[in-house]
């Protein structure tokens, strides 16, 4: 009989065992990986199984690394922030120039790991702001109600990722300046300053959150989660916190609403639209989340802003536009997020909302490219995980010297509020047209949304409606045309 596998999400290290199934997802134990249905998708960050790419691990494997990880401790990085991995680098052409990401969120591991299959020898070099382990972003919104602490996020620490990408990983470095004629980098690492230079670079700088604009003693006091230090502080700040306040109903405080709901805490939302996920959904499918939310006891303020932040008691007091007062004690601003692009801009690379590139990934100063949530390609800056995994199989192939554009399909987005599932494929920016509903009840909303011509321009699913993402994504146009 064949042995039973494990595989992993390469996205967010969600692992699946053939021999235990996943029964809370409707897959009996022992279904082989096969015989999953090719509709579905990953319980922790929504992508599907014939869109991404799962790896098989070794049961034996599995557990030595595990082991690995809680008994050895971490190869201390060197001055310079380098960390030294035991693997085998002998394959590496020092000869050649390096290739160097700047970054190691998903985008910045993701490419890394798409090139390093087409070409095992061209030097890697990777510089990153924290302490550099590779984590699911996509989990940070669900991590208090699955009692996961930040350090449990970690999928593989900084070493275990250079050993994985034969990489030269420099932890606690910042890239101050690009000198783009010279083809340089200026790095700050702690109190010592250091040049790197590059053969073809690579921003995968990624996005940074938007300061709440209000007032207030307390002003500032605001948590903001866009990465696992953010998380780290939060976690550490909850201990003994019974109650928050979350400003902005989009996707990303409707997440965390949602797991901080189902974590014990009391829960406030406030929103300047008059419906939850306004920029995303009609009317109706909104509704439908805020009455989920509602039911498990958020309290939702609708039609307005905080205007300040003042201490109270062990807690802070927020007023609202609208006169009201909720006291609570921590507060997650999650207004929305910018791509990050300062950088971009002191040296000469042009930028738009996001760093400007084709659809090569290529920016205008050559042998510089950008992807991820700090990109604008071809005039399109998505921060989701979708669009970001196709970045970066087309430019590893760019990369490797098959120049290769980047196409983005239809690539709907699974919102993770689990008290009431959402998927949507919004439409294009500013454009003319109307919300065409094919159900509207209690248990599920579907629309789809038509240009003036009637042409179909996205779709969004909420509740069980959800089940019929398969349909509506056939139909839906690609977010690129030609």
């Amino acid at each position: 009989m064949q042995e039973y596998r494990i595989w992993e999400c390469l996205v967010c290290g969600w692992v699946y065992d053939e021999l235990k199934g996943a029964p809370e997802e409707g897959i009996p134990p022992e279904t082989r990986w096969e015989d999953v249905p090719s509709d579905w998708l990953c319980p922790e960050c929504g992508v599907g199984k014939n869109d991404f790419e799962m790896i098989e691990v070794r049961v034996n494997s599995a557990v030595s690394a595990s082991a690995q990880q809680t008994s050895e401790p971490e190869a201390p990085a060197a001055p310079d922030g380098t960390i030294h991995a035991s693997g085998n680098f002998a394959r590496i052409d020092y000869s050649r120039a390096p290739i160097v990401i700047i970054g190691t969120g998903l985008a910045g591991y993701q490419l890394a790991r798409e090139l390093r299959k087409l070409d095992p020898h061209t030097p890697l070099v990777m510089v990153s702001a924290d302490d550099g382990h590779s984590y699911s972003k996509p989990q940070l919104s669900t991590a208090f109600h699955k009692k996961r602490s930040p350090e449990q996020l970690i999928s593989h620490t900084a070493r275990e990722m250079a050993e994985i990408l034969s990489a030269q990983i420099l932890t606690f470095s910042r890239v101050t300046a690009i000198d783009t004629s010279a083809r340089t980098l200026m790095i700050e690492a702690g109190l010592q300053n250091q040049h790197l230079p590059y053969g073809k670079l690579v921003l995968a700088l990624g996005s940074e959150p938007i300061e709440a604009p209000v007032e207030g003693n307390a002003a500032g006091c605001e948590f903001r989660i866009n990465d696992r230090q953010d998380f780290q502080r939060f976690y550490t700040a909850s201990s003994g916190a019974k109650s928050a306040l979350v400003i902005g109903g989009g996707l990303i405080g409707c997440e965390y609403a949602n797991d901080l709901i189902q974590s014990g805490f009391q829960v406030h939302i406030v929103e300047p639209q008059t419906q939850l996920l306004g920029n995303l959904l009609p009317s109706d499918a909104g509704g439908l989340v805020e009455n989920a939310l509602g039911r498990a006891g958020v309290q939702l303020h609708l039609g307005t802003t905080v205007e300040s932040i003042n201490y109270c008691n062990a807690g802070v007091e927020a007023t609202l536009k609208n006169g009201s007062r909720i006291q609570v004690d921590r507060v997650i601003s999650a207004i929305g997020v910018r791509p990050r692009t300062e950088l971009a801009r002191r040296s000469g690379i042009p930028c738009s909302r996001g760093i400007l590139t084709d659809r090569l990934l290529s920016t205008e100063v050559t042998d510089v490219y950008a992807l991820g949530d700090c990109a604008e390609v071809d005039g399109h800056n998505l921060c989701y995980v979708a669009p970001l995994m196709a970045a970066a199989r087309a430019l590893a192939h760019t990369l490797a010297g098959t120049p290769t554009p980047v196409f983005y399909d239809n690539m709907p987005v699974h919102i993770k509020t689990t008290l009431c599932p959402v998927v949507v494929s919004p439409p294009p920016r500013d454009i003319a047209g109307e919300w065409h509903y094919t159900r509207a009840d209690e248990q599920g909303v579907a629309a789809r949304f038509s240009g003036t011509d009637g042409q179909l321009l996205g779709f969004a699913l909420a509740g069980d409606a959800c089940q019929q993402v398969a349909e509506f994504s056939e139909q839906a146009p690609p977010m690129m045309q030609n």
